[in-house]
Parts: C-alpha cells; structure tokens; sequence
C-alpha cells in the first residue's frame, strides 16, 4: 500500500511540475514580447539560454557531485556557444531550447534510476521533477520561438 501512495505523489507532482512549467513559459513569453522588441527579444532568450544551462553547474555545486563537473561543464558550454548562435539565427534557439529540454529529461531520469545514459556521478543531482519543468517549460519556447522566426529575422535585416 506504502508503495501505491509514492507513486501516486510523484505523478502528482511530475503533473504539477508539467503545469507549472507550461505556465512559466506563457508567462515569460506574454512578459518578454509586451516589453521587447523583436531583436531584442531574441537576443534575450539567447541570453537566457546560457543562464538555464548554467543551472546544472549550480546544482553540481550544491548537490557536491564532484564527478559531475566535466560533463556538466561541456554541456554548458556547447549550450553557450548555441545560445552565442541563437542571438542572429532562430533555428539556433529552436535547436538548443529543445536539446535543453531533452538534456533536463536525461537528467530526470537517471536521478530516478528510469533510465542511465551515464555512468553514475557523471550528471549532477537535481531536484524532484525538476527535469519536467524545464522539459516542458523547453519545448513550449521553442515552439514559440519557431512561430517567431521569420519575425526576428526581418527584425535584423531591417537593421542592416
């Protein structure tokens, strides 16, 4: 019975996690396009790329997975150079978002003992449904970011 209980709770809260990240991204959306301009939006979310990404390096830090560091500290940097790419192309931010995404669902599950992609130590702890936040927050800006691309494209070749 003890067992049925826990595994109703974490569906619970992976369904809360999933809303409140769905929630986080239409708030962050309605936020960023009322008061950027469309430039400046995507430089922004580029931006905002690379302090997501470098989350992981804080958890790695808190949690004390010293053997997560030089995985960690790869992703993040393969995250800032596809942030880095995402200020002038959309496609970019489209890519990294959603490899963002799937990168905090690897994470959820080898935490979880789901699935191990990794040997353990090499990815850093994170919190209980942290990675369906994030993947759903992810993939909800990415969708968001291809409806618009060509919006922020001609932002830039009106600059030229």
């Amino acid at each position: 019975m003890g067992q049925g209980y826990s595994m109703l709770g974490f569906v619970v809260i992976v369904i809360l996690y999933a809303v409140i990240g769905l929630m986080a991204a239409a708030g962050t959306i309605c936020i960023a396009r009322k008061i950027l301009a469309p430039k400046a939006e995507q430089i922004f979310y580029a931006m905002f790329l690379i302090m997501i990404a470098a989350f992981y390096l804080a958890f790695a830090a808190y949690f004390g997975v010293a053997t997560a560091w030089r995985l960690e500290t790869a992703a993040v940097v393969a995250f800032v150079a596809i942030g880095l790419l995402g200020v002038r192309l959309p496609f970019a931010l489209i890519a990294g978002y959603s490899l963002h995404g799937l990168w905090d669902l690897l994470h959820e599950l080898q935490a979880y003992g789901t699935h191990a992609a990794f040997e353990p130590g090499q990815l850093t702890a994170i919190p209980l449904a942290y990675g369906v936040f994030c993947l759903v927050f992810d993939f909800c800006m990415a969708a968001y970011f291809y409806t618009r691309r060509a919006e922020w494209s001609a932002a830039w070749k009106a600059a030229q």
